[in-house]
Formats: structure tokens, C-alpha cells, sequence
């Protein structure tokens, strides 16, 4: 595992533009003007879209050139080039607000890597329609709030939830395998900020026990996609996929176990690019700086 970034020492760059002559240069032009030194670089050309993506690691020798200095230097070059861009401290861990219901691995699976530093992010609370894993919460130490949902209860229940993202500062929300479908105006107001995981079957297996409806017609591969939420049902911007082979002999419990296996590092590699921009939304599509 590579060494942590330094706080106050290392940023991320991210920008996409129209493309045009002289990007890089400029790019490199303010980090040499400002005492940056690149430590990873990666870029993309949409040669179809016309459009110019890039994603810039670096650190800083002078110890006065901070943060909000280095965001006020660069607007000026964003004008100039009429670019989209961020710029953070690399170190900031990405608070991560995560919802799960009655299936765990995914919840589980990230609580440990967070504890074990795989992934650089916070966990200011849990949140769950129902309380099977508030002990599982506990046992890290992260607050956990049982929001009850029905058809009667939904406005109250979303409008909690999007109180504690704004009283805990949250800058991403997992489905971590919630089952419960969001409101069009949720969806928007966590547009580019919220995950979900879903089995890879979709369109082909919906609704209940997906795996039992794989068994029956002797699928041979398992698969799971991470996805940012938008309104369209599972149809948001695909993060990750991955896809393990199975054969006749797995019955369908042990299909659910291939795929909650699969499910959970698809969910884990979404949660790191993204808390570390590495993903950048392309209309329906997304540019993936692994």
C-alpha cells in the first residue's frame, strides 16, 4: 500500500474542458509557478465529445502555498481555458454516509476497510430501515440511526436523511445494499454523490431472490455494478463491474455467497476511486483514473 498523502503537502487536480492545444502546458505551467511537483498525472481525450479530461496528483515544496492559494492561482487558468475542475487536499478523508437494510457484507466490508486504511474515508454514521446491524455499528464505534420506512413514512424518512448529510457534512452516500427506492428529488439532490451496488442480472432477474431465478436458468457468470444514483432506476453512471464464473455445480446458496463476495469489492473499489477523484462524470458514462 502506497504511504498516505501529507496533509497540507499533497493535492488532486481534477478538470475536464473542451479540448484544445496547450491543456497540459497550462496545467504544468501553474504547478511549476507554484512550487508543485507531480506525483501521478493521467489524462483522456474524448475524441467524440470533443472534450479533455485530467486528474493531477501532486505535492508542494513551499510550505506558504496552501490550499485556498493554490485554488485562487488557478482560476485564472480555468478561465482562460474554460475549464471544470476541483482541487483538494489529498489527505482529507471522504465522509461517507452509509445505508444498508438486511444484508451486511457490503456495510461490513467497508467498515473494515476503512479501519484497516484501504480506503480514506470517515464513517460519520450508519443508516438503516431496520436495526440488524446496529450492533455490527457499535462494534466500530460509528452512530447508528434506524429511519423506519413505508409508502406513508417516505417523505419523513428521506427528509431525515438528508438532515444528517447536511448536519454530519457528508460528502458521499453508499447504498450498501439498501433496499428501498429513492425519490426523484433525493436522487438530485445527491446527484454525483451517492453509490449504490446491484447484482448484475438486471434486466434479467428482478425483484425477489434473483439468485434462485439464476440457478434455474444455469447462469454462468455472476456478476455486480456499482453505479452512481440518478433518477432512473439503476441506470445511473457505471463506476465498476466484475464478474466471477460459476458452473452447474453451486446451488443457489452458494451463488448468493459468490455474489455478495463480488457485490462487496465492486462496492469498495467504487467508494476508493471516487473518495479519491478518481471518477469523473461524462453524460452517461464516467472516466475511471485508476
Amino acid at each position: 500500500m502506497s504511504p498516505r498523502p501529507q496533509p497540507g503537502r499533497e493535492y488532486v487536480l481534477t478538470l475536464s474542458c473542451p479540448d484544445s492545444a496547450g491543456l497540459v502546458h497550462a496545467v504544468s505551467g501553474f504547478l511549476v509557478r507554484n512550487s508543485g511537483n507531480i506525483l501521478e498525472s493521467q489524462q483522456f481525450d474524448d475524441r467524440l465529445q470533443g472534450r479533455f479530461f485530467m486528474r493531477v496528483h501532486f505535492d508542494v515544496s513551499d510550505p506558504s502555498t496552501g490550499l485556498e492559494h493554490l485554488r485562487y492561482r488557478f482560476g485564472p487558468v480555468a478561465e482562460a481555458h474554460h475549464i471544470s475542475w476541483t482541487l483538494r487536499d489529498a489527505s482529507t478523508p471522504t465522509r461517507t454516509l452509509i445505508m444498508v437494510s438486511k444484508f451486511g457484507h457490503c456495510l461490513n466490508d467497508l467498515l473494515f476497510r476503512k479501519r484497516t486504511g484501504a480506503l480514506n474515508i470517515e464513517i460519520p454514521a450508519i443508516v438503516s430501515n431496520h436495526r440488524d446491524f446496529e450492533s455490527l455499528a457499535d462494534t466500530y464505534g460509528v452512530p447508528f440511526h434506524h429511519i423506519p420506512v413505508t409508502r406513508d413514512t417516505k417523505p419523513e424518512a428521506e427528509a431525515r436523511l438528508l438532515e444528517l448529510v447536511r448536519e454530519l457534512d457528508v460528502d458521499l452516500v453508499v447504498l450498501a445494499r439498501y433496499m428501498q427506492i429513492l425519490s426523484d428529488d433525493l436522487c438530485k439532490q445527491l446527484e454525483g454523490r451517492a453509490i449504490n451496488i446491484h447484482h448484475s442480472f438486471l434486466p434479467s432477474f428482478k425483484g425477489a431472490r434473483p439468485y434462485e431465478q439464476a440457478y434455474d436458468r444455469g447462469v454462468k457468470l455472476v456478476g455486480a455494478t456499482a453505479h452512481y444514483v440518478t433518477p432512473d432506476l439503476d441506470e445511473g453512471q457505471i463506476i465498476e463491474q466484475d464478474v466471477v464464473r460459476v458452473d452447474h455445480s453451486l446451488d443457489p446458496g452458494e451463488l448468493v455467497t459468490v455474489g455478495r463476495d463480488v457485490e462487496a469489492q465492486v462496492l469498495a473499489h467504487a467508494v476508493k476511486w471516487h473518495s479519491e477523484s478518481r471518477v469523473m462524470v461524462d453524460g452517461n458514462r464516467t472516466v475511471v483514473f485508476r
